[in-house]
């Protein structure tokens, strides 16, 4: 299935595709995120949220719970299920076409290199069961949900790893198709 959807990746990801998703990713950056931002920190009274922490604990998830207060709960989970939708999908689109497009150019067929198209997918998945868990602890609150407030850090930690590591996929890409063209360049100069 893995190969399946990278090759079907490779071959939706197109330049005017690539160059759609990064305008998309560019204008939801500078518009949307910035007021959802500020909305969450009004409805939550507070700026801390599992979804922009790195590391956090069960203990301090439970925390950030009673911080928000009931009404903040509630407009977190409203939150995870409209705009943490729609957000997952817009860095996914252009990460994996991003990714696609240049790998490419960049790596033969062949190369296991060409895998990498997959980190953003697994970046995205990890963000929805880090929504998802996230929402079920706030939903609960005050009472305990184990296991699920434990998954919620790891969630939001292994999201980072491969949302974080798809940026470093991605330049990794772009210094490597720069080398090969350059090389290019310079045996057509001889």
């Amino acid at each position: 299935m893995g190969r399946k959807l990278s090759d079907w990746l490779y071959r939706i990801s197109t330049g005017r595709v690539t160059l759609a998703a990064l305008v998309i990713f560019l204008l939801f950056g500078a518009t949307v995120l910035p007021e959802q931002a500020a909305r969450a920190e009004e409805e939550t009274g507070t700026g801390r949220s599992p979804d922009t922490s790195l590391f956090y604990t069960p203990d301090e998830l439970y925390e950030m719970a009673e911080a928000y207060g009931q009404e903040g709960r509630r407009a977190y989970i409203r939150a995870r299920f409209t705009f943490d939708l729609i957000f997952p999908l817009v860095y996914l689109f252009f990460l994996v076409t991003a990714v696609s497009w240049v790998y490419g150019k960049a790596f033969a067929a062949a190369s296991v290199w060409r895998w990498a198209n997959l980190f953003p997918v697994l970046g995205a998945l990890f963000d929805y069961l880090e929504n998802t868990s996230a929402s079920i602890v706030m939903a609960r609150y005050p009472q305990p949900t184990p296991v699920v407030d434990t998954l919620a850090p790891v969630f939001t930690f292994v999201k980072w790893i491969f949302v974080g590591g798809s940026f470093v996929v991605l330049t990794v890409g772009l210094v490597a198709w720069g080398v090969q063209w350059m090389g290019s360049h310079r045996r057509s100069a001889d």
